[in-house]
C-alpha cells in the first residue's frame, strides 16, 4: 500500500539526493556470495531455499520508490532492481495460517522486522541493485528487502530468511528502539506511543545523578519525547545514553559528555552546548539550528544524517546557532547537502 503520494514530503522529513548509510553494521558473511542462501519457511506448503545465483536467475524488474528514513530524510524516485516478494510467495504457497511475514537478516544480531502479509505481498521486493549498480554491503548488499510506503527500517538489509507467521513478532528496531510497528510516514508513525516518556519518568530522569540505566549495553532504558527543557543535569557524564526525540529547549549542557549517545531527532533550541563532546554519537535528525552555543563543541565520528545546523524561516532568513566559535567536526557521516554547505561556508569543515 503506497500511503505517501508521489513526491510529497511526509511530515518531519527533509529531501536529499544522497543515500546516507544508516542502521546496523554489515555482517561478517558479506562478500561470501557463494554461501548466501534465502530461505522461505513457516506457514507455507512448499519451503524454499535459494542461492543468490538462483534468485538472480529469476525474472528481474526495475522499480522506483521514495525512501523515507525514520531519522528524517527522504530520497525520492530511487530505482532498485530485483524480484517482487510476491513471486517467491506464489511458489511457496502460504497456507491459511499465514497472516504476517517476518524478515530475518544475515546480521550479527539477527536483525528482523515484520509486516502483514497483504502489505508484504504488495509492497516488498528483494533488491540487489540501486541505480543499476550492485548494492554495496553498507546498503544491504548483495540482497536486501525494499518496502514501499513505510519507514526504511521495514526494508531489511542482508535478507536471509523469510518466515510466514500466524502471529506477529515485532522486529529488532521496534523492540530495541521503540519504533512504530506500522511505520507509515504519512502518519508520522516513528515511535510506539505506549513507550513515550511519561511526566513521572521524565521528572525522575531530570533528578538523576547517575545515568547508567539509560546507557547502551546496560538496562537499556530509552527516554523518548521527554521534555528536558531548561534542564541542567546533575552529572555531566551522559556517555551512551539513549534520549530520542527529546526537547532540550534552553537546557544548560555546557561541558556534558555525550560520547556514544543516541540523540536522534532531539531538538536543542536555545540550549548551551559549549564544550559538549558528541564523539561517536548518533545525531541523525537532531536539530542544532537554534542552539544558544556550540562553541568548542566536538563532533567526531558522529552520525549526522538529516541533522540540522540551520533552518530557513518563512521569511527566507536563516536561523543557526548563535555561537560556533571553536566548533570542531571531523570524521562525521551523513550530512545532507545544504547542511554541509552551511558548515563549509562557516569554516567548520573543509570545502569538498
Amino acid at each position: 500500500m503506497h500511503n505517501v503520494p508521489p513526491r510529497q514530503l511526509p511530515p518531519g522529513q527533509v529531501e536529499t539526493r544522497q543515500f546516507p548509510v544508516v542502521g546496523e553494521n554489515k555482517p561478517r558473511i558479506v562478500g561470501a556470495s557463494e554461501d548466501w542462501q534465502i530461505r522461505v519457511e513457516g506457514a507455507i506448503d512448499f519451503p524454499l531455499t535459494l542461492s543468490l545465483a538462483d534468485l538472480l536467475a529469476l525474472p528481474q524488474r526495475d522499480f522506483s520508490i521514495d525512501i523515507h528514513c525514520v531519522t528524517g530524510w527522504t530520497r525520492f524516485d530511487t530505482v532498485f532492481t530485483g524480484v517482487p516478494l510476491a513471486d517467491l510467495l506464489d511458489r511457496a504457497k502460504p497456507n491459511d495460517r499465514a497472516r504476517f511475514v517476518q524478515f530475518v537478516a544475515y546480521s550479527d544480531r539477527n536483525h528482523d522486522t515484520s509486516l502483514p502479509i497483504d502489505i508484504a505481498r504488495q509492497d516488498c521486493w528483494l533488491a540487489h541493485q540501486v541505480g543499476h549498480e550492485p548494492l554495496t554491503a553498507e546498503h544491504g548488499g548483495p540482497l536486501r528487502v525494499v518496502t514501499r510506503g513505510r519507514y526504511f527500517y521495514k526494508s531489511l538489509k542482508w535478507i536471509h530468511r523469510i518466515v510466514l507467521l500466524a502471529e506477529d513478532v515485532p522486529g529488532y528496531w521496534e523492540r530495541e528502539s521503540a519504533y512504530h510497528n506500522n511505520a507509515d510516514p504519512a502518519r508520522e508513525e516513528r515511535y510506539d506511543e505506549s513507550r513515550l516518556a511519561t511526566r513521572e519518568e521524565t521528572a525522575q530522569f531530570r533528578d538523576l545523578t547517575s545515568f547508567d540505566e539509560y546507557r547502551r549495553g546496560s538496562s537499556h532504558h530509552i527516554l523518548i519525547q521527554a521534555n528536558l527543557s531548561n534542564w541542567s543535569p546533575r552529572s555531566k557524564d551522559l556517555r551512551g545514553v539513549q534520549l530520542k526525540a527529546c526537547n532540550f529547549d534552553g537546557a544548560s549542557l555546557r561541558g556534558v559528555d555525550f560520547r556514544g549517545a543516541n540523540l536522534t531527532l532531539c531538538k536543542f533550541f536555545r540550549a548551551d552546548l559549549t564544550s559538549v563532546d558528541f564523539t561517536g554519537a548518533d545525531l541523525e535528525g537532531a536539530d542544532f539550528s537554534g542552539a544558544a552555543s556550540l562553541a568548542d563543541a566536538r563532533f567526531v565520528d558522529a552520525s549526522l544524517a538529516a541533522a540540522k545546523f540551520f533552518t530557513t524561516r518563512h521569511d527566507g532568513t536563516i536561523r543557526g546557532p548563535k555561537n560556533i566559535r571553536g566548533l570542531a567536526m571531523s570524521g562525521c557521516r551523513g550530512l545532507l547537502e545544504e547542511q554541509e554547505r552551511y558548515l563549509c561556508e562557516r569554516g567548520v569543515i573543509p570545502m569538498p
